[in-house]
């Protein structure tokens, strides 16, 4: 995958946007995402009533909008009127707006990695997705250079290749073990829990994805440590609420890196400083017991 090839840092991905700044997957925290530097964009896909592909976390809009049904249960006409509890408000979002959004000619270098939720039936979310990526076509490259597809389980995995054949496809999970047995799967990347690279088993699994050349990303990387951790780690891609945070971490640990090369360059050069006087040394007063000895 050209828009994934590896880097010192691992790319950062927004996860469902900006979302420290603007409420979760609005377009609002997408556009802030990619303003400070986001690589790409992580969403969540739900369906509603009437089949619109929505951009949702929760199966509910309890949490989010303060509403205590089901998005399942909504048609889309009803989804549009709700604004979230958080401010700014927003209104809630349909993936064919994040495509478009995408679509402009300076973000061609942006892509996404959609979070498939398992609360819909596969083959009509699925049917569904396509759609939506035919309606809006990417005019820079195809949406399956630019689109990863996260998925949670092997059933899912069989739906997406009958509906979306070709997209680069990644199972989320929180489990080593699993991704573990699900890794003879040709072409599966793997994103997984930030605490499984702290284990032995996890640190393994991570060698053994990367040496086999899957993809290997991290979730979610907010705190510091965990950010250091994935840059340690050599992880493909950070998926975090704080991008801004992390691109700014990896600009302090390149020059950190340039300061380490410098003192050991500073120490390389005192030691030849110190052979060359040591020779100096040695010659003069060689010279001078010889002298002494006629």
């Amino acid at each position: 995958m050209a828009f994934l090839e590896k880097g010192q840092f691992p790319q950062v991905i927004g996860h469902r946007g900006l979302r420290g700044a603007h409420p979760e997957n609005s377009m609002a925290a997408f556009r802030s995402a990619i303003d400070v530097g986001a690589h790409a964009i992580e969403t969540d896909l739900h369906l509603s009533k009437d089949g619109v592909v929505v951009l949702s976390h929760d199966a509910t809009l309890r949490r989010c909008f303060g509403d205590p049904r089901k998005v399942a249960d909504c048609d889309w006409s009803e989804l549009s009127m709700l604004r979230t509890l958080s401010e700014p408000q927003q209104h809630m979002c349909r993936l064919v707006e994040l495509l478009e959004y995408v679509t402009q000619p300076e973000l061609g270098h942006v892509w996404l990695l959609l979070d498939i939720k398992r609360d819909d039936a596969a083959d009509e979310l699925l049917k569904r997705l396509s759609a939506a990526f035919a309606h809006v076509p990417s005019p820079s490259r195809p949406w399956e250079q630019r689109v990863i597809l996260a998925i949670w389980d092997a059933p899912w995995l069989a739906a997406c290749t009958q509906y979306l054949p070709g997209f680069p496809l990644a199972l989320t999970t929180p489990s080593p073990v699993y991704a573990s047995a699900m890794l003879p799967i040709p072409g599966l990347h793997m994103s997984l829990l930030n605490y499984s690279f702290s284990t032995r088993r996890g640190a393994n699994f991570r060698d053994e994805a990367t040496s086999l050349g899957r993809k290997v990303f991290s979730w979610t990387d907010t705190a510091p440590e965990w950010m250091a951790l994935s840059v340690e780690n050599k992880v493909d891609g950070v998926i975090t609420d704080d991008p801004e945070g992390f691109i700014r971490l990896c600009a302090q640990w390149k020059d950190e890196e340039k300061r380490r090369k410098a003192r050991k360059w500073t120490m390389w050069e005192a030691v030849f400083w110190l052979g060359i006087n040591a020779n100096v040394w040695i010659t003069e007063t060689m010279s001078h017991l010889t002298s002494n000895s006629l």
